[in-house]
């Protein structure tokens, strides 16, 4: 695996770690070391700038989905500063994967996410 490749895995397993965080202080601790301070976090549902406001949007997907974790489907594929991967929100008392969607990311120098843009692919009746 080359160290660019490496750049794309970090990035989107630092990711995870942040959708998957359980608490306020967390949370906020895996945002800031996935997302740039100024970082954006766009999909079908939300649009939000900061820190505060991702960790918000983190805290209602786990509100919304108790008990359910983000999961990678696949490899993440990168070139330049962009990287994109699928995932899967499972839950993790039966397996069941209701929601499933596709990111695409934009890093800073550092690997830091500066620019999410997330698509939805599968959803729930009524979500």
């Amino acid at each position: 695996m080359s160290v660019t490749t490496n750049r794309y895995e970090s990035a989107a397993a630092r990711y995870f770690e942040a959708w998957n965080a359980t608490g306020p202080a967390a949370v906020e601790k895996a945002v800031a070391a996935a997302w740039t301070a100024e970082g954006t976090y766009t999909d079908p549902l939300a649009e939000v700038h900061g820190h505060a406001d991702i960790a918000a949007v983190i805290a209602a997907a786990h509100e919304q989905f108790p008990g359910f974790v983000f999961r990678p489907l696949g490899p993440v594929d990168g070139h330049h500063d962009t990287a994109r991967f699928a995932w899967e929100l499972v839950n993790e008392t039966d397996g069941s994967a209701p929601v499933a969607g596709f990111d695409v990311v934009t890093l800073d120098t550092e690997g830091r996410i500066r620019q999410v843009l997330g698509f939805l692919d599968r959803v729930p009746a009524g979500a």
